[in-house]
Parts: structure tokens; C-alpha cells; sequence
């Protein structure tokens, strides 16, 4: 099979998110749709919407997004392209961090700002709750708990369905479920790079939804491992890498993101591949050589 055979993300089989939300286990990351730096609209914006409508024809139903993307811009197009709804798709947000120049994120998760975020991403989509709301990541300057006691009485106010968090640790998690259900976690994560292994592990036990980010970005670092288990399923690295994900764990969900509809369906035919045990552990010997956001 090549990488232009098409697939659905249907294959990759479904996860549930709190207990109602059933999704494709394949989503879709929608930072890429921006322009340079994660900044700014992107260069052809009909391409932009055109991509995420053939996400949905794919099978594609659940796209992850956040306001620091753009900013605001991924949710506009998101809007522009797919509203009104399918009644099946799951729409993810985030909010705590702030653009103020291409590449520069700075923190703000304060209760204020958290508020103003979740009413600006409502309007912007055009929902009237957000399905999945997360915490784009703890602010050093406010207390964890202040941010997610927010997002709970957002969450009884009926503006969000369900909350999330990004770039946490396990200890996070577990004061967070104190305070509020958590269904889902984002962090950085690929066969490559393993540092939230445990967390991984953690999810699965407690059925919450792990989505690495950055799930393809490092297969860099182990190219000919890689390389060779990808000719051997006539495969590209990419849809290897995704493959291993989809194995790592059944609450595992990646969203692979692309500017590029030949990319996108690349992407989504990473469900086709099944990769043997000790192709797993090849890949698993792999180390991480650089660091990304």
C-alpha cells in the first residue's frame, strides 16, 4: 500500500471523552492552518477551509484548536468552514497562554482572563458550549487551583462540556480531578520522545484521553530505524510514527496537523499500518536528539 491510498480515520477505531463524546481515535490539530509562526491568517485561506472540510470527509471528528493560535484565527476558520456542525463532531480548545508576537507565547491563566478567553473561543465557533475545554498550561504566576476552579464554574454554567488539561504533569492531573472531572491530557509525546510515559500509563488507567502533541515531529531523531520499518510496509516515517502512537495505548488520541491536503491523507492512512512487537520496540529504543516547544 502507498501513502496516497485513502483511508479513514474511522480505522483507527474511537475513545471516549467523559463518558458521552465518542471520536475517531485520529483527530486533527488545527495550529498549522496559521500563518508563519503560528501567527496571523494563513497565505490561502480557501485552502485553509478547504482542508478542514476534507477532514470531515475522512472521517475526521475531532479537531483540536486553541485562541493563542493565530490569534483567534483557527477558530474563525474553523467556524467558516464547518458551522453549522455535525452533530458527531467534537471541537477542542484551549486557553491560558497569549500571542503577542509570531513564536512568542506568554502565560496568562488567571480566573479574568480565563473568562474573557472561553466567551471569546463561544463566539468565534459559534457554539454555545464548547465540548472539550483545556487549560493550555499552568501559569507560574496564579495558582493551579484558581485556574481550574474557573474552568469548573464555567463547566456548571453550561459554556463548557467537559474539561481538559495541556502540558502538565501527573501531580497536576490529580489536584485538577480534586476540583473538577478531567477528561482529557495534552502533552508533548512520540515514539521519540517519552517523557510522559507514565502519564500515558496514568490516563489509561483512569480512562482520561491522552493527546500527544507534536506526535510526528521527531522521527528525525531515529531516521533509519524508521526509515526501514517504513519500506518494509511501504509506508512513509510519518504514518509510522502515528502507527506506533495508535499501538501505544487504546486512550491515546493524535492529532497530526497539516497545511497540506496530501498530507492530511497521508496522515489519516497511518491506520492502515500495523506494526509487529518487535517493530514496536525498535522504535521504542529511539531517543529523542533535540528539543521542541
Amino acid at each position: 500500500m502507498n501513502g496516497k491510498t485513502v483511508q479513514l480515520a474511522s480505522a483507527a477505531g474511537t475513545v471516549v471523552l467523559g463518558g458521552d463524546l465518542v471520536v475517531h481515535r485520529l483527530g486533527f490539530g488545527a495550529m498549522r492552518l496559521t500563518g508563519e509562526g503560528v501567527w496571523g491568517p494563513p497565505k490561502d485561506r480557501s485552502s485553509a477551509v478547504s482542508l478542514l472540510r476534507r477532514a470531515l470527509d475522512l472521517e475526521v471528528n475531532f479537531i483540536d484548536t486553541a485562541d493563542s493560535y493565530g490569534p483567534s484565527i483557527c477558530e474563525e476558520l474553523i467556524a467558516e468552514a464547518l458551522a453549522p456542525y455535525p452533530k458527531n463532531l467534537v471541537i477542542a480548545t484551549k486557553g491560558g497562554y497569549c500571542r503577542i508576537a509570531p513564536h512568542r507565547w506568554t502565560h496568562d491563566a488567571s480566573p479574568d482572563h480565563l473568562r474573557k478567553a472561553v466567551e471569546g473561543s463561544l463566539k468565534r465557533l459559534h457554539l454555545d458550549r464548547i465540548d472539550l475545554y483545556q487549560l493550555h498550561g499552568p501559569d507560574p504566576a496564579i495558582s493551579f487551583e484558581a485556574s481550574v476552579e474557573t474552568l469548573a464554574e464555567l463547566r456548571s454554567q453550561g459554556m463548557i462540556r467537559h474539561v481538559g488539561l495541556s502540558n502538565v504533569t501527573r501531580e497536576h492531573v490529580e489536584r485538577a480531578r480534586k476540583i473538577v472531572p478531567i477528561v482529557s491530557v495534552q502533552n508533548r509525546y512520540s515514539f521519540a520522545d517519552r517523557e510522559w510515559d507514565y502519564l500515558v500509563d496514568y490516563c489509561q488507567q483512569n480512562e482520561i484521553a491522552f493527546i500527544p502533541w507534536a506526535p510526528t515531529r521527531d522521527w528525525m531523531a531515529g531516521s533509519s530505524i524508521v526509515n526501514q520499518i517504513a519500506q518494509a510496509h511501504g509506508a512513509t516515517p510519518t504514518q509510522i510514527a502515528l502507527a506506533w502512537l495508535l499501538k501505544r495505548s487504546p486512550t491515546v488520541l493524535p492529532i497530526p496537523g497539516t497545511s497540506s491536503a496530501e498530507h492530511l491523507e497521508e496522515n489519516v492512512c497511518a491506520t492502515f499500518f500495523q506494526l509487529t512487537d518487535d517493530e514496536r520496540k525498535q522504535l521504542s529504543t529511539v531517543k529523542k536528539q533535540f528539543r521542541t516547544r
